[in-house]
């Protein structure tokens, strides 16, 4: 008992310190803490008991991502019950999954194995999620429904599409949609002021059809009259941690497409799949890197850190359009103070700054990587 206060004793030191940070559309980042919120972040701090409890904003959203265990796998791990019971304490407005939510990807299993995947899904997150009233926006990943293709164009993973869209079909979550055409695969909807752009990043390849959906999309009034806009995908746009740095891991193209995010005015990008909490920018665009909360926690390139099983409460203020994150290492119950984190992570098609580090903050080496 006294070792399980002092860190939660520690988490409430860490938290009120740097570990809450914030982003303004269109300027450089800047660190903040939870003493300091940003004019539109001065709400009631709202936590679950025993844990750090940041200012809430006008909207507040709770991320997590990759909840699935091993292959073919009904059960969860303990991290990912004790969030689910946790999430309503935040008293979120959106709950939102970076994606990897059963542990599919794999042609040895069966359907009728895939189909007890997402009734465990159900007993585990849906159900609790529906009985608590919060809504989920979430997005398929790699082990949901890739969407990858073999010779002949063929998706490979046909079956475990098929199985995911009836299981979203019977399950559609309560959101306010403006754009349901091609649910569960790729979709939008608006709530609070906000639009939520869905890709399918199940896979490294944005096709040109979703390309298009995706500028008309946040082109539109209902996307443009929102006062933020953020884009929602499995894969990242550059790679963070360690196994998830090669081609095919990140989304092909990643500077066409953070230009294209960019030209809308999206003011974050939200993914998963590395399984590392990593709150980035590059450019204009906010990149927050979901951590795991299943299986496979991995550590951040360019850092000796061990891995952690996180989500992050994110509150926004509109006025000022700004975010800022509070993460939580759910292991020991702690915030994790992002300045121990690298301040820059490169990987094979460029550069991440954590959102705190200005490029005129690097040093001559850090901007020879950053610009190379």
């Amino acid at each position: 008992m006294k070792r399980r206060n002092f860190l939660l004793l520690a988490g409430l030191l860490s938290g009120c310190g740097a570990a809450a940070e914030w982003g303004r559309q269109g300027n450089a980042p800047v660190a903040s803490t939870a003493a300091e919120p940003s004019s539109s972040l001065s709400g009631q701090p709202i936590s679950p008991k025993g844990f750090f409890a940041p200012m809430r904003g006008d909207v507040r959203v709770v991320v997590i991502s990759d909840l699935n265990s091993q292959y073919g796998s009904t059960e969860y791990e303990p991290e990912v019950h004790e969030a689910i019971a946790l999430l309503p304490k935040w008293q979120p407005d959106l709950v939102l999954c970076s994606g990897d939510m059963v542990a599919a990807q794999s042609t040895q299993l069966t359907d009728n194995e895939v189909q007890a995947m997402w009734a465990g899904f159900d007993r585990a997150i849906g159900a609790p999620l529906r009985k608590a009233n919060l809504p989920l926006g979430f997005t398929l990943g790699n082990h949901d429904g890739s969407g990858a293709k073999g010779v002949g164009g063929q998706m490979t993973f046909e079956r475990d599409r098929r199985l995911a869209q009836g299981y979203w079909k019977n399950h559609t979550p309560q959101i306010p949609f403006i754009d349901r055409e091609h649910f569960p695969f790729y979709y939008s909807f608006a709530q609070n002021n906000v639009f939520y752009m869905v890709w399918d990043a199940s896979t490294a390849i944005i096709s040109a059809a979703q390309l298009a959906w995706a500028e008309k999309s946040l082109a539109s009034s209902a996307a443009q009259q929102a006062k933020m806009r953020i884009a929602v995908g499995h894969l990242p746009l550059y790679g963070i941690s360690v196994g998830r740095e090669k081609p095919g891991e990140f989304l092909d193209h990643a500077e066409n497409l953070r230009a294209l995010l960019e030209k809308y005015r999206v003011h974050t990008y939200i993914s998963g799949h590395d399984h590392a909490y990593f709150p980035g920018h590059r450019g204009k665009l906010q990149l927050l890197q979901t951590g795991a909360l299943g299986a496979g926690p991995r550590r951040w390139l360019n850092s000796n850190l061990s891995p952690r099983k996180t989500l992050t409460v994110v509150d926004i203020g509109l006025t000022d359009v700004s975010t800022r994150y509070t993460t939580y290492d759910l292991t020991n119950k702690t915030v994790l103070d992002s300045k121990i984190l690298p301040r820059m992570i490169t990987a094979h098609n460029g550069s991440v700054l954590r959102r705190d580090i200005a490029p005129s903050q690097l040093t001559a080496k850090e901007k020879m990587q950053f610009w190379a």
